[in-house]
């Protein structure tokens, strides 16, 4: 049986993937409440983190949730879609390059 040779290319180059913010938006309907709720159970803040949060959002428009990989983001920011319009509620999530 012949023996075959090959030879592995070493150079290969990783690239860091490129990171997205997600960002909660103020709304007038949206309880106080809900935000810390969603806070705490999409994007696992403890409940002071999900407070400092809900209050920035609150008095500046939009809040940092986190940093993710963009299809971690992307999913984040449709969970809280999911979830606040099963709670009747207009919540947004918007992502954003790094």
């Amino acid at each position: 049986m012949p023996k075959i040779e090959y030879e592995i290319e070493e150079s290969i180059i990783l690239k860091t993937p490129k990171m997205y913010r997600v960002l909660l938006l103020n709304d007038d309907y949206t309880s106080m409440e809900f935000v810390i709720q969603v806070l705490m159970v999409i994007f696992h803040k403890n409940e002071q983190e999900a407070y400092e949060i809900m209050m920035k959002v609150h008095k500046e428009g939009k809040g940092l949730c986190g940093i993710y990989t963009y299809e971690i983001a992307e999913t984040k920011a449709m969970q809280v879609k999911a979830l606040a319009k099963q709670n009747n509620f207009p919540l947004k999530a918007i992502v954003e390059e790094e």
